[in-house]
């Protein structure tokens, strides 16, 4: 009997020697992994409750450690830092006293189905120039859901509802507006090519050359009528009687038809030489 309760005392001094050996070993193993430095930073935190989705949060840094200005080396991104929070760029101010402040904005960009609880996380900033950082610790928020899943649980308010259906345009007044202008572009249109025909109209009908031309093509192009009418559009353009010796001043008051000048010579030669048309009959009109 004796030895079977040494045999058993023995065995519990064993296990709790072993028991006692393992905890040393975790607690050593957790204290390496919370090894974690202390925050050394002068932060101006947001509120920590009353947050739902889009909402903005600012962290207020004062850049200065051990009673010196604090110049980072470089400014945290624009990023999403978590489940819950998205950091904007960072900005740096400065207060009428001299003193400057990084500025850090976060938006909540989730919404939770209750009360939730978001930490916004600690982070560093290393100086421009040695080993020292600039630590932030970490700052617990609160965020809420936008409205809870059932209000009341009875009859129709149980779920939450789809989104109310997008608003029909009236598209009546529209197609109205279209077919007004519409009709009003075609007349406009139409005006000004009645207006086009009818200029071309008017100079063929008064224009000496064009009624030369008409009269030509009722004669024919070799008769003497087609050379008359041919010196009388030459006289009305000249406003006078025009012959081979006064043709600079036709060409003086009508200089258009400097280009043509060798044909129009060569037409009053011709008809000089043929005599097909009766000068003191090309009287002006």
């Amino acid at each position: 009997m004796s030895a079977r309760i040494a045999h058993a005392s023995l065995c519990a001094i064993i296990a709790f020697g072993f028991v006692a050996n393992t905890n040393i070993v975790l607690a050593d193993s957790q204290a390496d992994l919370d090894v974690v430095p202390a925050p050394n930073a002068t932060v101006d935190q947001p509120r920590p409750f009353g947050y739902v989705v889009g909402d903005l949060l600012t962290q207020r840094v004062l850049l200065q450690l051990n009673g010196h200005a604090f110049e980072p080396g470089s400014l945290p991104r624009g990023e999403r830092i978590s489940a819950w929070l998205e950091r904007r760029p960072p900005s740096i101010e400065s207060t009428p006293d001299g003193r400057r402040w990084l500025v850090v904005e976060y938006q909540v960009v989730n919404a939770p189905h209750a009360l939730t609880l978001v930490r916004v996380p600690a982070w560093g900033l290393k100086a421009r120039s040695g080993t020292e950082v600039l630590r932030i610790g970490e700052w617990p928020i609160s965020v809420s859901p936008l409205t809870p899943r059932a209000a009341f649980a009875q009859g129709d308010l149980v779920e939450l509802r789809a989104d109310r259906p997008t608003p029909s345009i009236a598209t009546e007044p529209m197609r109205r507006q279209i077919v007004i202008w519409s009709i009003a572009l075609v007349c406009t249109l139409a005006s000004w090519l009645g207006w086009w025909l009818w200029r071309n109209w008017r100079t063929s009908a008064t224009q000496p050359f064009a009624t030369a031309l008409r009269e030509i093509r009722r004669a024919g192009e070799g008769e003497p009528a087609a050379w008359q009418a041919l010196h009388r559009a030459f006289d009305r353009t000249a406003g006078r009687v025009t012959q081979r010796a006064t043709l600079p001043s036709l060409f003086q008051s009508a200089p258009h038809l400097a280009p043509l000048r060798s044909k129009i010579e060569q037409f009053f030669k011709q008809s000089s030489e043929l005599g097909n048309v009766s000068l003191p009959n090309c009287t002006h009109e």
